[in-house]
């Protein structure tokens, strides 16, 4: 190796005479010079271990064989590019640095998460395969209900037993409520199914539910939550509105209307809540007579699309990096 450097001027040559017209030329040449068993790291692995005197000495050498190496390739990646030959290189470090970024669906689930557990809300997780008892009969839906169709609800046949991909997330409140001991105060994240795709609707798509039940719990309670939300999420001074609607898992119901100035003074809906109906309570073991709630659920779409004026939900799912790598402002 010693007599490799005194004679560097001739390894020089060497590589420059060294003829690069493809990849498979450019590997070879890697091969030889600068890959793991190349020449390049055989003479750096030496030096390293030279006196110093000695590596004063044989240091310019050293360096001269590097920028040959490193020009070598340099040049021919420079050639590649001006004659527009498309290929993939493994080996060319990359141009440009794309950093990573968190979905605007998740941005937006991890700060309606955020805002309720500020007022004592945990979060809780289901199973996004269910049967039809958790899915609707828990939930007092009623056996001939439209929404146990096939044309809302994947069905699925497994081992003779009809389960189904979940249509709500309101089965996690099912569960809770069955296993463990009131009071709850919770959330309940994740993704549903349903037999639906135009712009705004997607098959697959978000919600996050909340369940409150306690002793002495009050539709003014679950007014003043809600408020405090809608203000925390979209900002000072924003107005909402109650709307009667109707559920089967909640007596009295409503639908909440946020106040869009951007949308032409609109009311657009952002969320359906309500009491929980006693007859709920009494599937999961729960009496009515000492124990009330509220429940309300949110689409995460619908309020990313509110808030950042997005039209179209599909956005969310087509891996578009325009806009994946928007800056999404408040």
């Amino acid at each position: 190796m010693k007599n490799i450097l005194e004679n560097i001027d001739d390894v020089i040559d060497d590589i420059k005479k060294f003829e690069i017209q493809s990849i498979t030329d450019k590997l070879e040449f890697q091969r030889k010079f600068s890959g793991k068993e190349g020449l390049l790291p055989q003479v750096l692995s030496y030096f390293k271990n030279l006196e110093s005197s000695e590596k004063r000495k044989f240091g310019p050498q050293v360096n001269r064989l590097k920028n040959a190496v490193e020009e070598k390739i340099r040049t021919f990646n420079k050639h590649l590019i001006k004659e527009d030959v498309s290929y993939f290189d493994p080996t060319r470090p990359l141009d440009l640095f794309f950093p990573g970024s968190c979905h605007v669906l998740n941005l937006v689930t991890e700060e309606v998460c955020a805002i309720f557990n500020e007022i004592g809300f945990e979060i809780e997780e289901g199973p996004e395969v269910e049967d039809e008892f958790y899915n609707f009969s828990a939930l007092n839906f009623p056996e001939d209900h439209p929404a146990r169709d096939m044309q809302d609800t994947f069905f699925l046949d497994v081992t003779g037993k009809s389960w189904l991909l979940r249509t709500h997330t309101s089965p996690v409140q099912i569960r809770v409520m069955q296993s463990g001991k009131p009071p709850f105060r919770f959330l309940a994240p994740g993704k549903v199914f349903r037999c639906d795709h135009d712009a705004t609707h997607s098959p697959v798509f978000h919600q996050i539910e909340g369940l409150f039940v306690d002793k002495n719990v009050r539709f003014s309670d679950l007014k003043g939550i809600l408020e405090y939300f809608a203000v925390r999420f979209f900002g000072p001074g924003t107005q909402i509105r109650f709307r009667p609607s109707f559920f089967p898992f909640t007596e009295p119901s409503a639908e909440v209307d946020v106040l869009w100035s951007q949308y032409g003074n609109r009311w657009l809906e952002i969320l359906g809540c309500g009491m929980v109906h006693r007859k709920v309570l009494e599937n999961c073991g729960l009496d009515p007579e000492e124990w009330r709630g509220f429940a309300f659920g949110m689409g995460v779409e619908r309020l990313a699309m509110l808030r950042y004026g997005i039209d179209d939900i599909r956005l969310f799912y087509e891996n578009d990096l325009r806009f994946l790598s928007a800056e999404m402002d408040h």
